[in-house]
């Protein structure tokens, strides 16, 4: 090869993994066809691999067509791309492709198979691809170890998972972290815990698992005590950790943590660079009481998405200013951003909260007609809620009867709620046989619909409901009053 030759190939490596040109696929895919490159499949391969990590696969898979003769190498990197950005079953018709061309598979070709399959939760597959590995002798290979291990503990099974790792001489943090994620996945926190104390190493992702992992499980104290242990140990939290971690401080009412983290996200800059590190504190702010601040957050964001809006607008219903929620949703509107499923359970609270009626017609309209998005169960509950408090029950049982699919025992109870508010008996007997049926030992479903009876001096009813109760099984819970 002439030294013009590899001056050529050394240019067009250098501008795919140069950050400022490797996204002119097309261009510099025109100086590879002009210089005679498209056979290379050493260039080609790292074409794909660009192709991949910029999520363009489907041009990835043009260049590989394109290609008359592609080796190992080039069928490496297709099959990574795969399993990387999907669609991950193509990695298996590479493979497949690639045995039918007589072409041998290396070390290199099993690691993302595993990955795919893992992606895919397919454990027939991945046995297939271990099974390949044990033929073709690259089971000491760690990277392959490491695979095996992602794809029985992404498919859960911890046992399998146990048995790679186990006969694993020299075991990276990664491999210690698809461990500690892989039971902590299968409700077997102990364990993943357990484990997590056994590294000898740890990065910020491994504590990144565990803290997620325990606030996933509704652990927040202990996902609090492991943030507090990682910050002991020098770790600087990043903005996954602090997303993680806002929500734990919200509901543990751990208010002086939160605000450290709104100071040190000001300092990184991540309050500025990362939106979902302000939409986290706009949400603690407001789940903790303190509207100024979260507003203060709002504000002071540079960038803001629907999720930005909808904290907010949620943040202010859950406290009570279901107007300000309604306005804030104008404006939303005013400034162009298109609302989401969640906006509209957020801004329907809020009418709940101010009994906007007449706003909530409109407003569940233009989310029909206007946006195109189908009411969910979420919706529905919203506005049962408010014509509830509202007096509306006719209306609200009348929604419920027209809706889509079938309603939940939480709206059925909220009518019901509603009815023993404004005395309406009729709808309060039809509530209570339908709670009956989607929870037929709750006993408070009864002992509500003899409240409503006693207070009208209904006696007879009441014996009934008790009949009923007694024939059902029904035991009254101590303390509900179901007498006189």
């Amino acid at each position: 090869m002439s030294k013009s030759f590899e001056k050529i190939e050394r240019k067009i490596l250098h501008l795919l993994h140069d950050r400022n040109t490797r996204t002119h696929l097309t261009q510099i895919h025109a100086h590879i066809l002009r210089h005679g490159l498209h056979h290379s499949n050493q260039i080609l391969s790292h074409f794909v691999s660009i192709c991949a990590s910029l999520h363009k696969m489907h041009y990835a898979s043009l260049i590989f067509n394109q290609t008359h003769n592609p080796n190992i190498l080039l069928f490496n990197s297709m099959i990574k791309g795969y399993s990387l950005c999907g669609p991950h079953h193509l990695s298996f018709h590479l493979f497949s492709l690639l045995n039918a061309r007589a072409i041998s598979p290396d070390h290199f070709t099993y690691a993302p198979l595993l990955k795919a399959a893992s992606n895919i939760c397919r454990y027939s597959l991945g046995q297939c691809v271990h099974k390949h590995v044990l033929a073709n002798g690259y089971a000491r290979h760690c990277a392959v170890r490491v695979g095996l291990v992602e794809f029985y503990a992404g498919c859960e099974r911890m046992v399998d998972a146990c048995k790679v790792f186990d006969e694993m001489r020299e075991r990276d943090v990664i491999v210690w972290n698809l461990m500690v994620r892989g039971f902590c996945k299968v409700g077997n926190l102990e364990t993943g815990l357990r484990l997590f104390r056994e590294m000898k190493e740890r990065s910020l992702v491994s504590w990144n698992i565990m803290i997620s992992c325990l606030a996933e499980r509704n652990e927040d104290e202990g996902a609090l005590e492991v943030f507090r242990e990682m910050l002991d140990k020098g770790f600087e939290p990043d903005d996954a950790t602090l997303v993680t971690v806002l929500p734990v401080c919200a509901s543990l009412g751990a208010v002086d943590v939160g605000e450290w983290i709104h100071s040190y996200a000001n300092d990184k800059g991540l309050l500025r660079d990362i939106i979902a590190v302000g939409n986290s504190l706009v949400d603690f702010y407001c789940k903790s009481g303190n509207l100024e601040l979260a507003w203060s957050v709002f504000n002071e964001m540079a960038c803001k998405n629907a999720v930005t809006w909808n904290a907010l607008i949620s943040g202010l219903a859950y406290n009570g200013k279901g107007e300000d929620g309604v306005e804030l949703f104008e404006k939303m509107l005013s400034e162009g951003v298109k609302p989401s499923d969640s906006t509209f359970v957020g801004v329907f609270t809020c009418c709940a909260h101010a009994g906007l009626v007449d706003r909530w017609c409109e407003l569940f309209e233009s989310m029909v007609v206007k946006f195109q998005l189908s009411p969910k169960l979420e919706h529905y509950g919203c506005v049962v809620d408010l014509l509830g408090r509202c007096g509306h029950v006719r209306e609200a049982y009348e929604l419920i009867r027209s809706m889509p699919m079938k309603p939940t025992a939480a709206l059925w109870g909220a009518l019901l709620s509603a009815c023993r508010t404004y005395g309406d008996r009729g709808i309060a007997e039809i509530a209570v046989k339908e709670l009956i049926d989607l929870e037929p030992r709750n006993s408070g479903h009864c002992v509500l619909l003899s409240n409503i009876y006693a207070e009208e001096g209904k006696w007879d009813e009441v014996e009934k409901v008790r009949l009923l109760m007694r024939g059902n099984g029904i035991n009254k819970v101590p303390g509900q009053s179901a007498t006189r």
